[in-house]
C-alpha cells in the first residue's frame, strides 16, 4: 500500500472514530439531560433591557401566603455566561419546599444569552434578594431565615450577595438588605483573583468581586461541598476559605466528596453523591433552627466505577 492511500485510510478511520464518539456523547447527553420541576408560580422580579427576570417559586405543603416560613434562594451555575433555570436547581427548591420552606430559583444575566458580565449577574442576584425580602410579608416568608445556595458560578452568588459590597442594580433601596441568614454552597467559585476562577473576566474589579477577599465577622453560617477532583476549585482553596471564615469568628462546614468532580452536586450528574449533600444540608438547616425533623431525601444506590 503507498503513502498517500496510508494517510487517505488512516483519515477515513479517524473520521470514522470522531463519528462513534459524537454519537456516544450525544446518547450520553440525553440519557443526562435533567428533568425541569415545574414551579407552583413565576414572579417577575426585574425588568432589564437584555429582557425581564422572574423567580420560579416552589411552596410547601399546606401553604397559606399568611405564613411566615423561611425561603431557600437557589442560583444556578454555569460560569456566568449559560445556564438555565429550569435544568438546574429547581429539583432542589421543590425538595426544601417539601420541608416546609419557599424555595426560590431566580433568573440572572449571562453572556451568551444576554450579552453581560459577571457584574451584571451580581446585580442581579442582588435584586432577587431585596425584591424577595421587600415582598416577604405577601409571599409568607420570614424576611430573617433566607437562605442563599447556589451551584459553581451560583455558589459565588450567593456567597457574593452577602460579603460583597456595591455592584448594586442603580435605583433600587440599599435599605433594603440582600444578605442572606445562612450560606448552601455547591461547588463554589468564590475565589476570583488572580489564582483563582474567572481572574481573566473580572480583573478590573476582582478585590471587590471576590467572596474570599471580602470575608468578615458577619459572614453567615455556611455549609461548602467540594469534590476532591473539582478542575475548578482545588481543595486548597475552600480550606483557604474555611480558614478565613475561622479567623474572623464564623461558622463554615466543609464537606469533601472523594474523586468527585465539579458536577458531582447536580442530580442528573450524579444522584448518589447529590443526595448525600443535600442530606447534609438539610441537617445543617435543621441545626440552625430553619427545618424540623429528619432529612426525607431518598438515597440511591452509588454507581458502579
Amino acid at each position: 500500500m503507498g503513502r498517500s492511500a496510508t494517510i487517505k485510510r488512516s483519515r477515513m478511520i479517524a473520521q470514522v472514530l470522531c463519528c462513534v464518539f459524537a454519537v456516544f456523547f450525544l446518547i450520553a447527553t440525553a440519557q443526562a439531560k435533567p428533568r425541569h420541576e415545574k414551579p407552583d408560580e413565576t414572579l417577575l422580579f426585574k425588568k432589564t433591557e437584555q429582557g425581564d427576570l422572574s423567580l420560579l417559586m416552589f411552596y410547601p405543603p399546606n401553604y397559606k401566603k399568611s405564613n411566615q416560613v423561611p425561603a431557600i434562594v437557589l442560583f444556578f451555575g454555569g460560569g456566568w455566561m449559560t445556564g438555565d433555570k429550569a435544568i438546574q436547581m429547581t429539583a432542589d427548591a421543590k425538595y426544601f419546599a417539601s420541608r416546609g420552606m419557599v424555595g426560590i430559583c431566580p433568573m440572572y444575566r449571562v453572556e451568551k444569552t444576554h450579552g453581560t458580565t459577571p457584574k451584571e449577574s451580581l446585580q442581579d442576584a442582588k435584586s432577587s434578594m431585596r425584591w424577595i425580602r421587600s415582598h416577604a410579608g405577601e409571599l409568607g416568608i420570614d424576611p430573617d431565615r433566607i437562605i442563599a445556595g447556589g451551584q459553581s458560578a451560583g455558589g459565588h452568588l450567593a456567597a457574593a450577595v452577602a460579603l460583597v459590597d456595591g455592584f448594586d442594580e442603580p435605583g433600587e433601596d440599599p435599605l433594603v438588605s440582600c444578605i442572606p441568614q445562612v450560606l448552601v454552597l455547591f461547588s463554589p467559585v468564590f475565589d476570583n483573583g488572580p489564582e483563582g476562577y474567572g481572574y481573566d473576566r473580572v480583573k478590573a474589579y476582582w478585590k471587590s468581586f471576590s467572596p474570599m477577599h471580602n470575608i468578615d465577622k458577619d459572614i453567615p453560617p455556611s455549609i461548602v461541598f467540594l469534590g476532591t477532583k473539582d478542575g475548578y476549585i482545588p481543595v486548597a482553596t475552600a480550606k483557604e476559605f474555611k480558614a478565613r471564615v475561622d479567623a474572623v469568628g464564623g461558622r463554615c462546614n466543609l464537606h469533601l466528596y472523594e474523586n468527585q468532580n465539579h458536577a458531582a452536586f447536580l442530580w442528573w450528574v450524579n444522584p448518589y453523591c447529590h443526595a448525600l449533600a443535600i442530606q447534609e444540608a438539610d441537617r445543617f438547616l435543621n441545626y440552625l433552627g430553619y427545618l424540623s425533623g429528619e432529612p426525607t431525601i431518598e438515597i440511591p444506590e452509588p454507581e458502579a466505577k
